[in-house]
């Protein structure tokens, strides 16, 4: 994970248990568009 490699941890899921928390509306962002993708039938990914 760049993220991971640009802060100088070792382990991605470190830095991903550790700044997650930060961005709440990543999860609600993510779900919606993988609802999008299976159930629009889209094929390309539109996040805000």
């Amino acid at each position: 994970m760049i993220v991971a490699e640009y802060l100088g941890h070792s382990d991605p899921a470190f830095t991903l248990r550790t700044y997650t928390h930060l961005m709440p509306s990543a999860i609600v962002r993510a779900r919606r568009a993988m609802d999008a993708f299976f159930n629009d039938g889209a094929y390309a990914l539109d996040v805000p």
